[in-house]
């Protein structure tokens, strides 16, 4: 154990064999952000106009930044994680677009918000009581009184990081997670439109920050 950082950025062929009898051969990944100074604030030209993220990030946001893009290297693509605390709070996997992979991980973290509150406060995952209240064998309003919280809570995302494997082709994949209230953003970056994401960034309030890695972090 004492020699794994030895083999930490070497890089080896993976092969991988398929139901139908073919292979997938591919060199492993190297992740080039090792620390929160490898993150680049988002800043990109358009037209001749330049654009940049105007609020940069907190020490905490670069934590979960940093932990968040460590995690994106082992989701399968298409992807997209919400981190908060040093915690994932929401994983979209295997999806064919950001927006849907990014609401995704929404539907996620909104789900285990409330498993997490249904536990705590009665020692039963959120489906089972929801089985119980059809059955009658627990009051509906308890499966309402979590439902309204999950959503005020907007499943625990308020002030999470957002972490995508790759750049985002519009928009509308941030403005769904900035709806939910998310405060950072960790992306590749160099999308042809990279600068209505960032106007998305500033135009948030309150302001959410982004960085760019400037690597992709594809997973297959």
């Amino acid at each position: 154990m004492d020699r794994i950082s030895e083999y930490a950025r070497q890089r080896f062929v993976d092969f991988k064999s398929l139901m139908d009898g073919g292979i997938i051969v591919q060199q492993s990944p190297l992740n080039l952000i090792q620390s929160a100074e490898d993150f680049t604030l988002a800043a990109t030209q358009h037209e001749g106009k330049p654009y940049a993220i105007e609020r940069p990030p907190t020490e905490g946001e670069l934590a979960d930044m940093l932990f968040g893009w460590q995690v994106e290297q082992g989701v399968t693509s298409n992807s997209v994680i919400y981190v908060k605390n040093g915690t994932t709070v929401g994983i979209g996997t295997g999806e064919q677009d950001r927006v849907g992979v990014a609401e995704i991980a929404i539907y996620k973290a909104y789900t285990k918000y409330a498993d997490a509150v249904c536990h705590k406060r009665h020692g039963l995952s959120f489906k089972e009581l929801e089985m119980m209240a059809e059955t009658g064998e627990k009051d509906r309003a308890l499966v309402e009184e979590i439902n309204q919280e999950t959503r005020e809570a907007k499943g625990g995302l308020i002030g999470a990081s957002m972490i995508s494997d790759a750049f985002f082709p519009f928009r509308d994949g941030v403005d769904v997670a900035i709806r939910q209230g998310i405060r950072a953003i960790v992306q590749p970056g160099g999308s042809l439109r990279d600068f209505e994401v960032i106007e998305a960034c500033n135009q948030a309030d309150p302001q959410v920050t982004m960085v760019f890695t400037g690597q992709r972090a594809f997973k297959h």
